[in-house]
């Protein structure tokens, strides 16, 4: 038996529409919207009575996918501290390989996101920088060296 790929990635939201915003403005494709009105989903992820609205968006020309919740019933949860560093135990970031990252970053610090620290080259390999957008989440780019 083995792994034949990874899916998506699920990041539960507050504002659905700020986050899809800036996931297209990083060049993720919306694939679609609306409701989830499926009931086997509260026995999947094991919750009752449950009222979300979801969002998928695909990552173009490749197999990888993020999908986005907000719940409306029940109310989410925060974490705290909201903004938590690189070094807090959990999921941190996604990480995603862009051609040109500095166009990348200037497009979304102009949708709203932070640099989280700094532009860096990893010896010949590779050009890195992490960006904080809407809600904190944490988006890693990469920019391949040729």
């Amino acid at each position: 038996m083995t792994i034949r790929r990874m899916d998506n990635v699920l990041i539960v939201v507050d504002d659905l529409e700020a986050v899809i915003a800036f996931f297209v403005e990083l060049g993720l494709e919306l694939e679609g919207q609306g409701p989830l009105d499926w009931r086997g989903a509260e026995r999947v992820i094991g919750l009752d009575d449950v009222r979300q609205d979801i969002a998928m968006l695909r990552v173009p020309d490749g197999p990888g996918r993020v999908e986005l919740a907000k719940f409306h019933r029940p109310e989410a949860i925060t974490p705290e501290p909201r903004d938590a560093p690189a070094n807090t135990l959990g999921l941190r970031r996604i990480m995603f390989a862009v051609d040109d990252i500095e166009e990348v970053v200037a497009r979304l610090l102009a949708h709203g996101a932070e640099l989280v620290g700094e532009i860096v080259q990893y010896e010949n390999v590779y050009r890195l920088c992490y960006v904080r957008g809407p809600e904190g989440i944490v988006v890693g780019l990469a920019e391949e060296l040729d």
